[in-house]
């Protein structure tokens, strides 16, 4: 705890040095345990820690299905891993990028603003030699712009990354990231001021035997609107309610297209294999489990569901759903909305 001292005290220690009676290294301040922390006010920290780790899960996210998307696109190998994220500024990030690479300016729809890409030459050729049928040598000059036809090639890779990015963000907001155009010198990018902070991710990339970087580039001014919600809590609860709600929904969606076998049973009885081989064309079999005017069982796939009426509608034969088996979840078949009046043939 820091003590005052008063014009007495300061007095006293002051004649006690002079004296010679005391030394002045008895007077040295306890050191603290606190460290201090150099703060650049002409580079300020825009994104906590928590912030940067919210968005670090993001992307390693990114990262595992772009692993898998540019695996079958490429039909080769690669590997994708976040190796870093920072915040810096963005001349510090136009400078540790070499000229000329491929910069993809993307509309990040709905925040106001754009992001850069930035894949490294030897990625980007190495890219559109296995898209072009080679083995993704890269031996040849990458100290080069790309020719038209390589910036379209390039183009279709970027647009399915940025589908993959798209996933990765529906925790925080439904992203919508648009490919605008590419640039091959970083001078020609300029985004934001150069002091503007912006948050970078960097992404170890590995194409078969080709190693190199990928760079995404956010500017603090595009993600300002919804930094409050890159945080640990914010991430987990929005993974528990995504998965009660948009998850479900889609397997809903897949299940509704699956195709079910629905029987109307009669009745069982137990005959013996003896009695079945026997059986011939007009031979009565006598139900013991059921009686005239007594509801059907109806079943979905194994399970019993519901009870039916049979019926004709036409001249097909259909049962009538006229009530629900007890004992079945409402959660299973909510779908299909059943009605006393429906029918179904």
């Amino acid at each position: 705890m820091n003590e005052v001292l008063s014009q007495d005290e300061i007095d006293q220690l002051l004649t006690a040095i002079s004296s010679g009676d005391s030394e002045v290294d008895d007077f040295k301040p306890v050191s603290s345990a606190r460290k201090i922390k150099i703060y650049d006010f002409k580079r300020p920290d825009k994104f906590s820690k928590e912030q940067l780790r919210t968005v670090s899960n993001m992307h390693e996210s990114f990262a595992r299905m772009t692993t898998t998307s540019l695996s079958a696109l490429l039909r080769s190998l690669v590997h994708v891993h976040v190796a870093s994220v920072d915040q810096l500024t963005y001349e510090e990030f136009i400078r540790s990028i070499p000229t000329p690479t491929t910069l993809a300016v993307i509309n990040m729809d709905p925040l106001k603003g754009t992001a850069i890409l930035e894949i490294d030459p030897t990625i980007t050729f190495c890219m559109i030699d296995r898209l072009f049928g080679g083995r993704g040598a890269t031996t040849g000059n990458k100290n080069r712009d790309l020719t038209d036809i390589e910036q379209e090639v390039m183009e279709g890779v970027i647009v399915r990354i940025l589908a993959n990015m798209r996933e990765a963000w529906t925790q925080v907001i439904d992203l919508r990231p648009r490919f605008q155009q590419i640039e091959t010198n970083p001078q020609f990018a300029q985004l934001v001021p150069p002091n503007e902070m912006v948050v970078l991710v960097t992404l170890e990339t590995k194409v078969g035997d080709e190693e190199g970087m990928m760079n995404f580039c956010i500017p603090y001014l595009t993600i300002e609107p919804i930094i409050s919600k890159l945080s640990s809590q914010f991430w987990f609860s929005s993974v528990r309610r995504n998965s009660t709600t948009q998850y479900l929904s889609t397997i809903k969606g897949q299940l509704s297209s699956v195709d079910m076998d629905v029987v109307a049973e009669l009745g069982t009885i137990n005959l013996p294999i003896r009695d079945v081989l026997s059986l011939r064309t007009g031979d009565v079999v006598r139900l013991d489990t059921i009686k005239v005017g007594d509801p059907l069982t109806l079943s979905v796939g194994n399970k019993k569901k519901f009870f039916c009426q049979p019926g004709v509608v036409g001249k097909k034969m259909a049962v009538q759903i006229t009530g629900k088996i007890a004992g079945t979840e409402e959660e299973e078949f909510e779908e299909l909305s059943l009605e006393g009046e429906d029918n179904y043939e």
